[in-house]
């Protein structure tokens, strides 16, 4: 017990700004009105085993500092606005930041016929490794946004003491994948769920121009991860997928100091699904859980909260 008190820092609580009413305001606004803030960076490609490529943005300012290594959400790229302004704040403080865009979520589609998913953490140890030798004389921390959260986690969990992470922070992930994709299909999540597939299937057919690829005839994520996604990365189906990838089954294994944040009223990564015990008695974790914001979105008074505490678990002595 003593061990997980000694972990543990006084974070900043979370004030939502007075006009963010609900949880969809505080996911929409902060998503489509942020103001995007990138700083200069060179764009990066290396090769990973398969024959493949992966498109990396990297800012490095002369400090001794670490290197943090940030992944986006689902249909993300390293070009939202809550990868581009942390890379912004990170350099502020003195922090170098490399961000990884998933498999055909860069400039340009990716040779393989797989894509990425919620799991893929192999791409995430060929990135870790290009790190390391890039950058032998800097430490590693890591920031997650939801998909990219969910991913880090499971690479924490299943990398146990041997990760290469030092620090990590995982921002809205998904703890059961399946409960999250069900619930995308109810109510006004619809929204999110037609704009996240209408970008899936357009790349999917894009691919299809140029190789053989799976049928897709569905209406949901749901169906998109059980007809395209489980057959290109294999997994026997949807279900298969999700219970091998969610989050919730890899806290426990977490060996790296990790910051969890979470808005109690995410309605696209239901909080209710976390394994709060778990992650209580993981001397390695802290959890921050708001009883307001959004998905990845929390509209503050005063603005930037979120990376505020971002920086302050990073940044701690």
């Amino acid at each position: 017990m003593p061990e997980k008190e000694q972990n543990r820092i006084s974070l900043e609580p979370f004030k939502p700004a007075w006009w963010a009413w609900n949880v969809h305001v505080h996911t929409i606004v902060a998503s489509q009105f942020s103001k995007v803030k990138k700083p200069s960076h060179e764009r990066i490609e290396i090769d990973t085993p398969d024959g493949d490529f992966l498109e990396i943005d990297a800012c490095i300012p002369d400090t001794d500092k670490p290197v943090v290594a940030l992944f986006h959400g689902l249909e993300g790229s390293t070009d939202r606005y809550y990868i581009a302004n942390l890379m912004s704040e990170l350099k502020e403080a003195g922090f170098s930041s490399v961000a990884l865009n998933f498999r055909g979520c860069g400039s340009r589609m990716n040779n393989r016929p797989r894509f990425y998913h919620s799991g893929e953490t192999e791409d995430y140890r060929t990135f870790f490794k290009w790190i390391a030798e890039t950058y032998p004389d800097k430490e590693i921390y890591a920031v997650g946004f939801s998909l990219g959260g969910n991913a880090l986690v499971k690479y924490l969990g299943e990398e146990g003491s041997q990760s290469r992470v030092s620090r990590a922070v995982a921002v809205s992930p998904p703890y059961d994948l399946k409960e999250g994709s069900l619930r995308l299909n109810q109510g006004f999540n619809r929204i999110y769920e037609i704009n996240f597939l209408n970008t899936l299937v357009q790349k999917l057919e894009k691919k299809r121009q140029k190789m053989e690829m799976p049928k897709f005839n569905g209406s949901s994520v749901y169906e998109f991860d059980d007809q395209v996604t489980a057959k290109l990365h294999g997994f026997k189906d949807a279900d298969d997928y999700y219970h091998q990838c969610s989050s919730k089954h890899f806290y426990g294994e977490v060996k790296t100091d990790l910051l969890v944040i979470h808005s109690k009223e995410d309605t696209l990564c239901p909080f209710e699904f976390a394994p709060f015990n778990v992650m209580e008695s993981n001397p390695h974790i802290q959890t921050c859980f708001t009883d307001e914001g959004g998905h990845v979105g929390f509209l503050s008074s005063p603005k930037g909260w979120l990376f505020r505490v971002i920086l302050q678990w990073l940044d701690q002595k």
